[in-house]
């Protein structure tokens, strides 16, 4: 062969492996666009011809962190209003930076649930999830309590347990820094017994002010230096990444949330006619949210009001308006130089944390004074979901809504008949409409879990396509953030 046939023949060949990738990317966004992927980057090569995945694979997956408890689960302790819960993380940034909390306040019976979504890293959000229902627990405590708890501590006795913490054990839980939370938890304790009157805190006030607390709390352990560090999770690592907050505490038939940032609290509500509607229980706290912006705005002069929000991102950088940490968007500019000259050995790879924010003139422009709803449990409202907003941009919450309102019929469908008494006509023709519910209906039993696989497979029409499913589930590490967040849900189910 002629040095000109061999250089045709090697380019034809380079010309039909291009052609090859780009109809592998192109089969990859037609099966995954229903809905559009986070950021797109055609440079980025996937081979559309992976395996697909098996069902059991698959469900091995999704339930991988499913987590569940129900009334009859729990020894007695569990909040009358609250029939049970069932939660999910499903990771798709390694490691992943959402967390999940739940707990009951053995003092009150009342229950916690929180979902967090972290950023810049995962040490600010994993000490939020740990930390924050004990600052909440301490807020809500009467004088007596907290001076009770004070003379144990003081005197070396046991205290009794405030939180009983429902995790699953994948949850990771750190232990490097529990003599520093410790402190700072008593630190505030000690300032309500001397600044509280003798009488109960109101609910909003409490969460507001555990939040505030506990986000001053991180700033002021940053700027100590306590010489030893605490492994990935060291006080400056903590202020200097952050997380929202989306959080529930439900007392009988009270419900207060309180919310940080973007991630969402949706009441799933039936009608007397059986149908489902959503209700949206707290507000994103970002450029889309108008009032939000006015705020931002209104608290900056007049010079700033072209600087402050751009390109829908605080100071250009960041989506969320409202969240824990994130310090460089809170302390002065004189105490970030100061921090970044002492500590340099700790800002190693985080090029980013070392330079002042352009247009950095009138901090802070980040604050954790959370938004807090309140409502009244009725009959009708029958769950209460959770979620970062990995979920929400998948999926819109009436959908959301609609695909758990339906599953949870159908699981009432599945469930043994006793105590009534059927003739065999009638016993027929329940099998018989029992048997088409369950061709329609899905193996989870998870709530939580139900949802996701919704999120990633559905096919438009309210059923999930098995192979949709298995190309997201099965999508390779880096490339996985491209098309979906970290997507973390926790559904309350209330008692009717």
């Amino acid at each position: 062969m002629s040095p000109t046939s061999v250089h045709h023949f090697r380019h034809q060949c380079l010309l039909q492996r291009w052609v090859t990738a780009v109809q592998g990317y192109l089969t990859l966004q037609s099966t995954i666009c229903t809905n559009p992927p986070m950021i797109q980057n055609p440079r980025r090569k996937y081979h559309a011809k992976a395996k697909e995945m098996s069902l059991t694979q698959i469900n091995h997956v999704l339930k991988a962190n499913e987590y569940s408890l129900k009334s009859n689960g729990y020894d007695g302790r569990y909040n009358g209003s609250v029939k049970g819960f069932d939660s999910n993380i499903l990771p798709s940034n390694s490691p992943c930076e959402d967390r999940r909390s739940a707990a009951t306040c053995l003092q009150s019976r009342s229950m916690l649930f929180g979902v967090f979504d972290g950023h810049a890293g995962s040490a600010c959000v994993q000490a939020v999830s740990e930390r924050l229902f004990y600052y909440i627990a301490m807020s809500l405590f009467p004088l007596k309590t907290l001076t009770e708890i004070e003379e144990a501590v003081e005197s070396e006795r046991p205290v009794l347990p405030v939180l009983q913490w429902h995790k699953h054990p994948n949850d990771y839980v750190s232990t490097d820094a529990g003599k520093l939370y410790f402190n700072s938890l008593r630190a505030y304790w000690q300032e309500m017994i001397e600044l509280h009157e003798d009488d109960d805190s109101d609910v909003q006030t409490a969460l507001r002010n555990a939040f505030k607390r506990l986000d001053n709390d991180i700033s002021l352990e940053a700027q100590v230096d306590f010489g030893v560090p605490f492994a990935h999770f060291t006080p400056l690592r903590v202020a200097l990444s952050g997380c929202t907050a989306c959080v529930a505490h439900v007392d009988r038939e009270d419900l207060h949330v309180a919310n940080l940032g973007d991630s969402r609290a949706v009441l799933g509500v039936q009608g007397d006619d059986g149908r489902w509607s959503a209700v949206t229980v707290t507000n994103d706290h970002n450029a889309h949210n108008q009032d939000e912006m006015q705020r931002v705005l209104s608290e900056h002069p007049a010079p700033e009001r072209k600087t402050v929000v751009k390109h829908d991102r605080l100071l250009g950088q960041l989506i969320p308006f409202r969240a824990f940490g994130d310090m460089k968007f809170k302390w002065s500019g004189e105490l970030l130089n100061r921090i970044y000259e002492a500590r340099p050995e700790l800002l190693i790879g985080n090029e980013n944390a070392k330079m002042l924010l352009p247009n950095y003139h009138t901090p802070p422009y980040l604050i954790a004074d959370p938004e807090i709803t309140y409502h009244k449990l009725r009959p009708q409202d029958k769950f209460l979901i959770l979620a970062t907003d990995g979920l929400w941009e998948l999926m819109h919450r009436q959908t959301v809504v609609q695909v758990l309102g339906e599953h949870l019929s159908d699981m009432q469908w599945k469930k043994p008949v006793s105590g009534l008494c059927f003739t065999v006509g009638q016993i027929h023709r329940l099998l018989q409409e029992r048997k088409s519910r369950a061709f329609s209906a899905l193996e989870d039993e998870n709530s939580a879990t139900h949802l996701i696989r919704h999120a990633l497979g559905s096919d438009g029409s309210g059923s999930v396509e098995p192979k949709r499913l298995s190309k997201m589930l099965s999508l390779p590490q880096d490339l996985a953030r491209m098309y979906r967040d970290d997507i973390t849900i926790i559904v309350i189910h209330f008692n009717s």
